[in-house]
C-alpha cells in the first residue's frame, strides 16, 4: 500500500473564506450587502463549526483509505493508505482540491446565513471537489510490463 498525507491550514482557509465573501459581498447591489455577507474575527465560532462539520464530511467520504486524522496547530491532517498502482503524480492536485473543498464548504455553510441565492452553487461545488479527490485516490495507473533483455 502506498500512504499519503494531504493537509489544510485553518487560517489558509479563513483567509480565503473572508476574501471570497468579501469579494462577493463587495459585488452585489445591495448597499448593505458586504456588511452582511463579509466574515470576520467575531464570526470565528461560527466558521470553527463549518470547519469541523468539514472534517467530519472528509472523513466519512475517505473512510475506505483513511488510515489517521489529526490537527494539530490548526493543520488538518489526512493519511491515506492508497492501492500499490496509485498514481503520486495526482497527490499534489489532490491537495489542492481538499483545501478548495473546505473553502467553498464553509462558504456554502456560511452563505446559507447571508447570501442564500449563492449558497446552492457553492455547497455543489465543494461536493464536486470532494468527489475529485475520491476519484484521484482510487485511480490506479496502468501496469507495465517488465523488460527482459
Amino acid at each position: 500500500m502506498i500512504n499519503i498525507t494531504l493537509t489544510v491550514n485553518k487560517e489558509k482557509v479563513y483567509e480565503e473564506v473572508a476574501q471570497t465573501t468579501s469579494y462577493t459581498g463587495a459585488k452585489m447591489d445591495d448597499e448593505h450587502a458586504y456588511d452582511r455577507i463579509f466574515t470576520t474575527d467575531e464570526d470565528k465560532s461560527m466558521l470553527e463549526r463549518f470547519w469541523n462539520e468539514c472534517r467530519n464530511t472528509v472523513c466519512n467520504s475517505m473512510k475506505k483509505v483513511l488510515n489517521l486524522e489529526s490537527e494539530t496547530d490548526g493543520v488538518f491532517s489526512l493519511a491515506l493508505e492508497l492501492s500499490n498502482s496509485f498514481d503520486e503524480a495526482l497527490t499534489e492536485s489532490m491537495q489542492r482540491s481538499l483545501f478548495s473543498f473546505f473553502v467553498m464548504n464553509i462558504t456554502a455553510k456560511w452563505y446559507t446565513f447571508t447570501n442564500k441565492e449563492e449558497a446552492t452553487g457553492y455547497a455543489t461545488e465543494a461536493a464536486t471537489y470532494l468527489e475529485d479527490i475520491m476519484r484521484k485516490a482510487y485511480f490506479k495507473k496502468r501496469p507495465v510490463r517488465p523488460k527482459y533483455d
